[in-house]
């Protein structure tokens, strides 16, 4: 039986392979990373498909908020690499985020987390570059009627911005299997206000835009967060995120009080919010636990 299992989780580990896969086989450069015909005619890699969940089949449910703060070690498969430059298979999730809207392929993008509004890819690249011109722009500007490309100033929201990462999710009782569960339901990049870049003692920090992230989960797992442990045996960002492989506190819950959040009432003391984020994150946990109690 102990060699069994062995096999079988060897066996679950192989699909997890990065690009970097066939490097071992490959006879010339071009080959790494690529699947052979016969890999590829069995391959049915894509997300675990959801299941369907009836109301009648959440006993409770509570939707919170959190933010993933990236200076945390455990978090930084999810903000590097921030060089775009290694190739297709290593980049940070921000980027492939972008290049998923770019694409086409992430639709459901919008401007906050109750997801109201949503934001076209216009509005979405507007608010990621800014164009500026410099004093002695403007000079040449107002005297010979031109501006020379070495006045104009380009400035654009990079990988390397980004210092949160902000996700919804709802945690839920599933009656039917007896035990808590989550899901995700949205997430979003926390990256300077784009005009405040070429002020860098003075940025402001806001939500750049909020994915849908079931429409997004297509994507995701087409591209795999660095595993320190083992490089060869990492994962995708998809799995990453559902199986919540990172760190985050709770700032805000689904309350009657118009969904405040914490800072609104724990104002000017940071423990006090730690704190409560916590109080608030065990409650959710008792209330799984308090079912088994007699």
């Amino acid at each position: 039986m102990k060699i069994y299992s062995l096999t079988a989780v060897l066996l679950l580990f192989a699909q997890l392979t990065v690009a970097q896969s066939n490097i071992l086989n490959a006879k010339t450069v071009d080959e790494i990373g690529k699947k052979t015909q016969a890999e590829i005619d069995k391959d049915n890699d894509k997300p675990l498909d959801y299941g369907y969940v009836g109301d009648r089949d959440i006993l409770m449910g509570r939707i919170v908020w959190e933010i993933i703060d990236l200076d945390e070690r455990v978090n930084f498969p999810l903000y590097y690499p921030v060089e775009v430059d290694l190739g297709s298979d290593r980049i940070a999730l921000f980027e492939v985020l972008a290049r998923g809207m770019e694409q086409g392929k992430i639709t459901e993008v919008y401007s906050d987390s109750y997801f109201t509004a949503k934001k076209t890819l216009k509005e979405i690249q507007n608010a990621r570059i800014f164009i500026d011109t410099t004093n002695a722009g403007r000079q040449q500007f107002f005297t010979e009627g031109k501006v020379d490309a070495q006045y104009i100033d380009e400035y654009k929201v990079e990988p390397y911005h980004v210092s949160d990462f902000k996700i919804k999710g709802m945690w839920y009782f599933d009656k039917r299997q007896g035990e808590m569960k989550y899901r995700l339901l949205g997430i979003c990049p926390v990256t300077p206000d784009v005009y405040t870049l070429n002020t860098p003692d003075n940025m402001e920090y806001i939500e750049l835009f909020w994915v849908y992230y079931p429409n997004a989960r297509e994507e995701l797992h087409k591209h795999r967060a660095f595993n320190e442990r083992n490089p060869q045996m990492s994962l995708t960002f998809d799995h990453v995120l559902n199986a919540r492989r990172f760190n985050a506190r709770i700032y805000k819950e689904q309350n009657v009080m118009a969904d405040r959040e914490v800072t609104a009432y724990m104002r000017e003391n940071a423990l006090n919010q730690l704190l409560e984020g916590d109080r608030i994150r065990e409650k959710i946990r008792n209330f799984e636990i308090d079912m088994w109690n007699y």
